[in-house]
């Protein structure tokens, strides 16, 4: 199911997004650059599934790879899994999904990337934030309002039975997966100390770097993480310090990249009192080991993804739930330093339900952004992408 762009219908695209974003503090953003939509499609061939949070990656082959949570029936359920797609022709088409991972509670947020050893790491969290929804429901007597259909009930206790509460428990966690032959096959999965959507990224220097935040603790705790021997490892680096008034417990879905500068950019989603729901920055000039205290760049939406493009420019993206509903870009030409005014990739959304997009870039220059979006005229959160390109 695709959705081809006019040109005209670009433009008009492109005319709005000046407008859509708001403006980095204290002073003017740059304007964005020129670019065009070329196509809009749904990527996802599971139309009575619901699919979410997914990430894209461009290995050194060219191959695309996307992983998200798939298998699911809602925003919040217990039938998560982790499913990876790829495509052969630069997101033209794409596979079957496949599963990687399916444990007895919800998958979910999932983030890929290939190392420069060629190893493909995927990642994603465990979670029970459905089991309030599936008691309150149990409470319910048939024929009441509120009361679920009986087939309903019936699914879900079949999964949530599977296990006792203290099982159910032992299965949370943050938890990255790992190939060593182009993803033929990946070995189990393992507890990877942090998570964020997207997952870690590849430095320069060798190492592997996880911006990210831990999960199920006691004490939350936001930073990165880094694994000198390809993923297989990791062991906590530097955290990032919370702004005055701000409590790390708001601070969610990092990602980070590096500038041609060797400075490392890390984006937060942001939900503390201040700046609630924009995302906010901090940099680290150490290779991670320290971190400025978070600032404001002026963005409402989230949570990003960060690409350092060939020419050097770094691009965001991020969802942006608020009319125009859909996704959106800015490039900053100064490693980070500032950002320019939006780029609407998608305004066509139907509401909040959509976002976490991310983006690789081809050979050519050109763009694929990937993201998940429940869309007016399906019952289901579909995957969807653009394919467009950012002049210079």
């Amino acid at each position: 199911m695709k959705t081809r762009l006019t040109r005209r219908s670009a433009l008009r695209v492109l005319a709005g997004s000046a407008a859509a974003g708001s403006l980095l503090v204290g002073h003017r953003a740059p304007a964005a650059p020129a670019a065009e939509v070329r196509e809009l499609a749904i990527i996802s061939k599971q139309p009575g599934k619901y699919h979410g949070w997914p990430t894209i990656a461009r290995r050194k082959n060219g191959q695309l790879l996307v992983s998200c949570s798939g298998g699911r029936e809602a925003h919040v359920c217990p039938f998560g899994r982790v499913e990876l797609i790829t495509s052969d022709d630069r997101g033209a088409t794409w596979s079957e999904a496949r599963v990687l991972m399916d444990t007895p509670i919800d998958d979910r947020d999932s983030g890929v990337l290939e190392t420069a050893k060629g190893s493909i790491l995927v990642t994603t969290f465990t979670s029970l934030a459905y089991v309030p929804m599936l008691e309150r429901a149990r409470k319910i007597a048939a024929g009441q309002k509120g009361a679920w259909p009986a087939d309903k009930m019936d699914r879900w206790l079949a999964v949530h039975n599977q296990l006792d509460e203290a099982q159910r428990k032992a299965q949370l966690g943050v938890w990255m997966l790992r190939s060593t032959d182009g993803g033929k096959t990946f070995g189990e999965p393992y507890r990877s100390l942090v998570n964020s959507p997207h997952g870690p990224i590849q430095l320069a220097d060798g190492r592997v770097l996880y911006a990210g935040k831990n999960l199920w603790e006691d004490v939350p705790w936001v930073g990165v993480c880094e694994s000198t021997d390809d993923g297989q490892n990791w062991r906590r680096l530097g955290g990032i310090p919370p702004r005055d008034g701000d409590t790390m417990a708001n601070y969610h879905e990092l990602h980070a990249v590096e500038t041609t500068e060797g400075r490392i950019v890390a984006q937060i989603r942001n939900h503390n009192r201040a700046n609630s729901g924009e995302t906010l920055q901090s940099e680290s000039d150490d290779g991670g080991r320290t971190w400025t205290v978070p600032r404001s760049i002026g963005v409402w939406g989230l949570p990003s993804h960060l690409l350092r493009l060939a020419d050097g420019r770094l691009l965001m993206t991020y969802g942006h739930r608020r009319p125009p509903y859909g996704n959106q870009a800015r490039v900053s030409a100064d490693g980070g330093r500032t950002w320019s005014e939006p780029i609407v990739i998608s305004g066509d959304g139907a509401g909040g339900d959509l976002g976490y997009p991310s983006t690789a870039e081809l050979a050519d220059g050109s763009l694929v952004t990937v993201w998940y979006e429940k869309m007016k005229s399906l019952p289901y959160a579909v995957l969807r992408q653009a394919r467009w390109v950012l002049k210079a």
